[in-house]
């Protein structure tokens, strides 16, 4: 979609000022480094069945509420630190999402034994493929994503489906899903 400055966007990114400035400053840039891209995924786990524009909301509030996300730190969480975050207005509060958060800085401090977090998630990334040309060409899943969930689950993390690790392919800069024509994927 072109705006009325002549932009082209994807069409998702065109609804909110927030899905534009998201889509055109973050959406598919490279981010590395093991806080950064913990934040990503807990981000998109919590985003599963939701809308994103509900975290992009809420990420400020996630930040505060999971110490900025350092692994370290969100690691040691117990109990009393659950029930605060369950009491936190400025974040989503699932039961489940909260556990996974905990469970996976975990896993990722763990993981640094192996080369850590961003060393495993971009050995994921595929070769250049075909841009999808529009929406209904973009993948919700890919060979490389169900790979990645895999050897995420196979190292204690949970809430990384599939689905939800190509969506943080896609966030990451692991894979190209702007539209052909879209002023921020080329071509």
């Amino acid at each position: 979609m072109v705006d009325d400055r002549g932009v082209a966007r994807c069409g998702w990114a065109t609804s909110t000022v927030d899905y534009i400035a998201y889509h055109d400053d973050e959406w598919g840039v490279a981010v590395h480094g093991e806080t950064r891209l913990y934040e990503r995924m807990t981000l998109e786990a919590f985003q599963s069945g939701l809308s994103w524009l509900t975290i992009l909301r809420k990420r400020e509030g996630f930040r505060s509420a999971f110490a900025g996300f350092d692994a370290d730190t969100v690691a040691t969480f117990g109990e009393g630190d659950f029930e605060r975050l369950m009491a936190d207005p400025s974040i989503v509060r699932n039961r489940l999402k909260i556990r996974a958060a905990i469970t996976n800085a975990q896993a990722v401090v763990r993981l640094r034994d192996l080369g850590g977090l961003d060393e495993l998630m971009w050995s994921f990334a595929p070769a250049e493929g075909c841009r999808p040309r529009t929406l209904a060409d973009v993948r919700a899943t890919s060979t490389e994503s169900k790979a990645l969930a895999t050897t995420l689950k196979s190292n204690g993390f949970v809430f990384v489906g599939p689905t939800t690790m190509y969506a943080a392919m896609q966030a990451c800069g692991l894979v190209n899903d702007h539209l052909a024509g879209c002023h921020r994927g080329g071509g």
